[in-house]
């Protein structure tokens, strides 16, 4: 596996996915190499516990050659496109038969173009796709024997308007353990919590943008309502621009790094999350239906999270009803309780880890044991491969040639 960062599942969602994959991988004895350029994480998890090789690698540099012409995988996955860009073409020259697949995490060409009409105050529109993002990632795609999509609704809009065939995309969300009688015993009842939670790593953007519509539009509305309630902001990361938002006179807590996301969750009463752009799925929607939380949040930030079944809480895109939902939940037992328990029917049959794993297992392997004939079919990602080997090949060369000489 490789990362662009070394997985800190308490501190992102896509740390959680990565661990999640690895724990299905494990479980058929495959032995699991990690390797990462980015600088050693404090929060990173603890590789020699979790019986996972860690490896430091370099960019731009022929030692990665070396390293994985050594080790020889059968099976290389890109943790992100960037990653893909930048040791695709190592791997397939050094390992041609490894099965190379790409975890995009969330589509990144989605969430920066809905970024971008946010920023620029207008609706997003699918035209907004046409980015230069859009055709690194989606070359990235290509290249790949297996794409790994988290979001049903970003694997559809990948076959829709960018015309992938489904041969190459496999639908992969969460793989969650079902949410049983023993979990629902342990659950703190409605009069026993206090107060609402909102929780996301700030260097997300998305998150950070929540965050300060909760603090500058949101809360003012809910603290008018409920005047002794508190937002508890917890996330990984903060900077001072967020820190600056603590004001314990408005009940609006700035409170940092969770030690355990789902020991917050589970003694809130509400989960606020007004994600106003974004893609993929959003773990704090994930932590508050695992804990029994029920949650107010937008359109964006439900996407793909609940099939067809009702949301665990209330979806509203409108400041005024966003509030009032907020206030409904927060006061009324009954709803309360109801939107818990469609919570359970969410994670239970959306996310149900026994299903989807098998379902990933089974296609690695079939794609791996009919490796030649599925990449004739993707002749695109054949022609991808060659003129990225050609280009970014001996662009990679120049910066190493070029940092030896510094």
């Amino acid at each position: 596996m490789l990362g662009e960062v070394w997985p800190e599942p308490n501190s992102s969602a896509a740390g959680s996915r990565t661990m999640q994959l690895i724990e299905q991988f494990q479980k058929l004895n495959w032995k699991v190499t990690f390797a990462c350029a980015a600088a050693d994480s404090n929060f990173s998890i603890d590789f020699e516990k979790h019986g996972i090789e860690k490896v430091t690698i370099e960019l731009n540099n022929s030692s990665f050659d070396d390293f994985i012409k050594t080790l020889q995988p059968s099976i290389v996955l890109f943790d992100r496109f960037m990653i893909e860009e930048q040791f695709g073409w190592r791997v397939a020259e050094n390992c041609p038969e490894a099965l190379r697949v790409l975890d995009t995490i969330d589509l990144h060409c989605l969430r920066l173009a809905r970024q971008q009409a946010f920023k620029e105050k207008r609706n997003f529109t699918q035209e907004d796709l046409f980015s230069d993002v859009a055709k690194r990632e989606i070359a990235s795609i290509y290249r790949c024997d297996i794409t790994l999509m988290i979001s049903a609704y970003e694997m559809e809009l990948l076959q829709s308007f960018f015309n992938i065939d489904a041969s190459i995309l496999h639908y992969t969300p969460f793989l969650l353990n079902p949410i049983n009688s023993n979990d629902l015993a342990n659950w703190p009842l409605f009069d026993a919590r206090a107060n609402f939670v909102t929780i996301g790593n700030f260097l997300h953007e998305p998150n950070w943008n929540g965050v300060l519509y909760l603090k500058e539009e949101v809360w003012p509305l809910i603290k008018k309502e409920l005047p002794s309630a508190e937002l508890h902001v917890y996330g990984a990361y903060p900077s001072p621009k967020v820190t600056q938002l603590n004001n314990s006179k408005e009940g609006f807590l700035i409170k940092g790094r969770a030690e355990s996301a789902h020991e917050v969750m589970l003694n809130a009463k509400v989960c606020l999350a007004p994600l106003r752009f974004g893609a993929g799925l959003k773990g704090k929607l994930i932590d508050a239906m695992q804990c029994g939380t029920p949650s107010v949040t937008t359109t964006i930030g439900a996407e793909a999270m609940h099939a067809n079944l009702e949301w665990s809480g209330i979806i509203t895109d409108d400041l005024q009803s966003f509030a009032k939902a907020a206030v409904q939940l927060y006061t009324d037992k009954t709803s309360w309780i109801n939107s818990q328990n469609k919570g359970v029917d969410i994670i239970n049959k959306v996310f149900n880890k026994v299903d989807h794993s098998q379902l990933l297992i089974d296609r690695i392997i079939t794609v791996q044991t009919n490796l030649l004939s599925h990449r004739q079919k993707n002749f695109l990602g054949s022609v991808l491969l060659h003129h990225t080997i050609s280009g970014t090949k001996y662009m990679a060369r120049w910066i190493e040639e070029k940092n030896k000489k510094v």
